[in-house]
C-alpha cells in the first residue's frame, strides 16, 4: 500500500477546512482524518493556527479552539525545524516563509495555499508544487 502524500496546508486552508463544514474546502479535513494525505505542522504553523484561532471575528472560546485542534493535530505529523533552508524565494509577507521552510524541511509532496504571494513563487521552489485547494483536489484523485 502506498503511503499517502505528506503536504503542507497554509493556515487559511486549515482554518477554512475546520471552521466551515459546508465549505468548498471542508472535504480536506474528511481526507486528512481518512488518510488520503497526511498534514505536515511545525512549531510555528500550529502557532500560527493558535493565533488565527483567536482572532476576534471567530469568536472562539478557548474549548472550541482546543476542538479544533483535536480535529488537526493527532492526525499531522510533526517536524522539527533546526534552521531556515537556504535558497528559500522572498515572500512579501515575510511570516508566511514558515509554510515554505516546513515543506522543504519535510521534503513535502506539495504545498496547498489560497495565498496568490506563495502562488507567485511556485517555480522557485525546487520540486514541490504549489496547489490551490481545487489544484489539489484534482492531484489527489490522479
Amino acid at each position: 500500500m502506498n503511503k499517502p502524500p505528506r503536504v503542507v496546508l497554509d493556515t487559511n486552508c486549515l482554518i477554512s477546512a475546520l471552521l466551515f463544514s459546508n465549505g468548498q474546502v471542508s472535504w480536506l479535513r474528511d481526507a486528512w482524518q481518512s488518510e488520503r494525505f497526511t498534514p505536515l505542522a511545525s512549531r510555528d504553523t500550529v502557532e500560527e493556527l493558535i493565533r488565527v484561532f483567536a482572532y476576534p471575528k471567530f469568536q472562539l472560546n478557548k474549548i472550541e479552539q482546543e476542538i479544533l485542534l483535536a480535529d488537526f493535530l493527532p492526525y499531522a505529523e510533526t517536524v522539527q525545524i533546526a534552521e531556515i533552508p537556504s535558497g528559500l524565494p522572498t515572500l512579501r509577507v515575510p511570516d508566511d516563509v514558515i509554510f515554505l521552510t516546513l515543506a522543504v524541511t519535510a521534503k513535502a509532496e506539495a504545498q496547498i495555499s489560497g495565498d496568490k504571494d506563495i502562488h507567485a513563487v511556485k517555480h522557485q521552489l525546487d520540486g514541490i508544487p504549489i496547489f490551490t485547494v481545487g489544484e489539489f483536489a484534482e492531484w489527489l484523485s490522479d
